[in-house]
């Protein structure tokens, strides 16, 4: 089984940074994020996982709302990784980065970096970004199309993988005697044109300890689906219930061989949301602390961008249902479940944006750690997931809760890892390290053919 610790300051539920022993400010502070992850290493977790955005919404009907949430402001996830690379020595270093509002040649150039500081830890979690507050921080007033940022991260994949390939394995000589620094037959400019770049290369990073830092993605939408298919290792996903979980699971393995790929080259790790207690009523008692802390304003705020800011709800009634709202050109998938999960509970506004508060719409399981573990086998044995990202429900006390009590309980049931067997990312995964030139392999048309330079 393989785990992700999702952990953002201070904890995936919306009202954590109010809980008594939430440290509000950890966003900013690197001490406290260096003890996260030295706690999430101490479990044997594969990787710590950063989400990041690139604007703040700032468009609520209630001028107070913005203050009262809890996440606004946080390290820039690159630069934090980098720090963290020096406090751990084995667990993956995962972060997100935007293909719509970045360039190639940075992005190629920075993950690079990271590999070698972290000495093979780096993994890139691809987004494409979804919310027009971002595209009006990049000279743009909205948002591309869905399908035009798709186009997009198609093309960053390619020019970027050849960056990546700019220099063979052994490229570098270093030959005092002889005066070569590098052999020339093994550097390759990449001389790239397409739709939405220009970049001639090369990249001024040799390849990276892993080849390619771990390509990571979480669009669940056919766009989305289609991606992955070619291009991801690692997939997040979120997923309430276990038959929709093996479907995804099953439909997306069968995508792979369109692109040449085996299904053990794709790992599928949904959310979880977990609530630990000695006993079941020790977990509901830390759950009910949490959702007593939660502001309306606040709770209304994320439904609304849960769902795509579509419209304003503020105006409807609490305690009636939600009405049935198009999807936009946002998080579809996302939007999808919210509507499926209200509809099929049969939940008031008010209900569904407290069910949504702490896990997003991802499943939400709460009990011993016995119970946890049941569940989380059921879901790997079942073919549902091969791992699961972890989300605790505030920091540091739900992360080291699942250390505490969960992982051994895992390791007891021989689910999980005892010491790591690996020292870099693609090690604890069990993924191949990609070949000099393995992009040409997702290079696949429609058709099936594969075109080789």
């Amino acid at each position: 089984m393989k785990l992700g610790a999702f952990i953002p300051a201070p904890g995936h539920h919306i009202a954590a940074w109010r809980h008594p022993n939430a440290y509000p400010a950890g966003g900013l502070d690197i001490n406290y994020y260096a003890s996260l992850a030295r706690t999430a290493e101490r479990g044997k977790f594969d990787m710590i996982f950063l989400s990041d955005g690139l604007g703040i919404r700032t468009h609520y009907k209630d001028e107070d709302e913005l203050s009262r949430w809890g996440r606004t402001v946080h390290f820039e996830p690159l630069t934090l990784l980098s720090a963290l690379s020096m406090t751990t020595t084995h667990i993956g270093l995962t972060a997100t980065c935007s293909t719509s509002y970045n360039e190639p040649f940075h992005i190629a150039r920075k993950f690079a970096s990271l590999d070698y500081l972290s000495r093979g830890r780096s993994g890139w979690n691809v987004v494409t970004s979804v919310t027009d507050a971002e595209a009006q921080n990049f000279n743009l007033e909205k948002q591309a199309s869905h399908s035009e940022r798709y186009r997009r991260a198609r093309e960053f994949m390619e020019v970027v993988t050849g960056l990546w390939d700019s220099w063979e394995d052994d490229a570098f000589l270093y030959d005092k005697h002889s005066g070569l620094f590098f052999d020339p037959q093994k550097l390759h400019i990449l001389k790239h044109k397409g739709e939405f770049f220009s970049v001639k290369g090369p990249l001024n990073v040799a390849r990276p300890p892993q080849g390619y830092p771990v390509i990571v993605q979480a669009g669940s939408s056919e766009d989305g689906q289609d991606f992955a298919a070619q291009w991801s290792e690692v997939v997040f996903t979120a997923h309430k219930t276990l038959e929709q979980a093996q479907e995804f699971y099953r439909g997306l393995k069968n995508q792979l061989n369109r692109y040449g790929r085996d299904e053990e080259e794709l790992i599928i790790m949904p959310g979880v949301f977990p609530i630990v207690g000695e006993t079941r009523a020790e977990a509901e008692m830390k759950y009910n602390v949490l959702q007593e802390l939660i502001d309306p304003v606040v709770g209304l705020g994320l439904l609304t961008t849960q769902l795509g800011n579509v419209i304003d709800i503020s105006h409807l009634p609490i305690d009636g249902p939600l009405p049935e709202l198009p999807l936009t050109e946002g998080s579809t998938s996302r939007q999808k479940l919210i509507y499926e999960h209200a509809k099929n509970q049969g939940l008031t506004i008010r209900e569904l944006y407290r069910s949504i508060a702490g896990a997003r719409g991802h499943r939400f399981i709460l009990g011993t750690p016995y119970d946890i573990a049941d569940q989380l086998e059921d879901w790997f044995i079942k073919e549902a997931a091969d791992g699961f990202n972890i989300l605790p429900a505030n920091l540091p006390d739900g992360l080291t809760d699942f250390v505490d009590f969960v992982i051994p309980e895992l390791q007891r049931r021989g689910l999980f890892r005892k010491e790591y067997e690996g020292s870099t990312l693609r090690d604890h995964l069990g993924l191949k390290r990609p070949s000099f030139n393995a992009r040409l392999r997702h290079q696949v048309s429609n058709t099936g053919v594969v075109f080789c330079k």
